[in-house]
């Protein structure tokens, strides 16, 4: 059981519930995020949990805006002799790591793929420095998790077996390539360093705080605003959905019930729905009418199906999904309508890939 965890990325979608989920869970947890407060950073995401846990709450949170790259600020950061901003509080040398942070849309990836190797590779390897130094200088019990992607799998054929941990990599995007090779990196350093690492390979997530880049939230701020829904190719496309907070729980049982050994855990939903099926849940959810579905053209090397075997995650870790999808959805659509004014702020960014690859205008 750690005392502190830094979650890195942790302003964005995943890592805002998961700092939450944390400090809801252990009621003793301390818990550093750092962000580097890029468009899908926001610090709004948070704005609760710097009430009850930040330094006029409880004093449980310290947030470090920072990007992973910057080899100084992690040095310092990791080796508890860092000053969070704003405030005369030193920040706790964590004994765990959730990192999260990473360049994660798919779209963006093909319309400018170093960015996605700078940070998700080059500063995989850079926290993981840190952590090697801080462990050298400071030995302690210690986990590093790696929070990755189903995509590094590639793709499957309609009655492929689903995607099991030691499924070969074979990425077909630059981002799938980028957080394949951010996985390479936390094998190696665990079997060249010995450093305490685990990767997770989860679905894909779907929640509130999701920037509306994303498929689900994309398509209710444009249903709700009655324009077109862009459909990549015939919505066929098939994905394994999950929810956030499922996802969290998981992280969570990686990190506290984990086996070193077995280095990769994989985490899904076991919801397949193809593309289309999802936006006419939406819509449905919504009360709008599927004549707002616009097909586009299909996206580069967009792979088919996604598709996970959590029965060794389960049985190791005793986690299981407990959100049914449909329920899950029509609760993520009512959470979108009843904060627009987190969204609309953030609405214009959220186009941008998409008016470069699809939209017009």
């Amino acid at each position: 059981m750690p005392n502190t965890v830094l979650v890195t990325g942790g302003a964005g979608f995943i890592g805002s519930n998961l700092v939450r989920y944390l400090l809801r869970t252990a009621p003793a947890l301390r818990v550093v995020t750092l962000d580097a407060l890029t468009y899908a950073g926001n610090l709004e995401s948070l704005t609760d949990v710097a009430a009850a846990h930040g330094p006029a709450g409880d004093g449980r949170h310290w947030f470090v805006c920072g990007d992973v790259r910057d080899a100084g600020l992690l040095s310092a950061l990791v080796g508890g002799t860092l000053r969070e901003a704003g405030t005369d509080r030193t920040v706790p040398a964590p004994d765990a790591v959730l990192h999260l942070a990473a360049e994660s849309h798919v779209d963006r990836s093909s319309l400018g793929p170093s960015a996605f190797v700078e940070t998700n590779v080059v500063g995989t390897q850079v926290l993981l420095d840190a952590v090697r130094a801080s462990l050298a200088a400071e030995p302690r019990p210690f986990r590093f998790v790696h929070v990755s992607t189903d995509e590094v799998y590639g793709t499957l054929a309609p009655d492929d077996p689903p995607f099991r941990a030691g499924t070969p990599l074979a990425p077909n995007s630059p981002y799938a390539a980028s957080k394949a090779g951010a996985d390479c990196l936390v094998r190696a350093y665990g079997e060249t360093f010995g450093l305490p690492v685990l990767t997770t390979r989860c679905t894909n997530n779907y929640g509130p705080f999701q920037f509306p880049e994303k498929l689900i939230p994309l398509v209710i701020t444009r249903a709700l605003a009655d324009l077109p829904l862009p459909v990549y190719g015939d919505g066929r496309q098939v994905r394994d959905w999950l929810h956030v907070e499922d996802h969290c729980a998981a992280l969570w049982a990686v990190l506290t019930r984990g086996r070193l050994a077995d280095r990769v855990y994989v985490i899904g939903g076991e919801a397949e729905r193809a593309n289309l099926d999802v936006v006419r849940g939406v819509l449905a959810a919504l009360g709008k009418p599927e004549s707002l579905i616009t097909f586009v053209r299909d996206r580069p090397g967009h792979d088919r199906r996604y598709a996970m075997d959590i029965s060794a995650t389960t049985e190791a870790l005793g986690w299981a999904p407990t959100r049914r999808f449909e329920d899950g959805l029509v609760a993520t659509v009512q959470w979108y309508q009843a904060h627009e004014a987190w969204w609309r702020r953030v609405q214009s960014e959220a186009y941008r890939a998409a008016r470069s690859l699809y939209l017009p205008g």
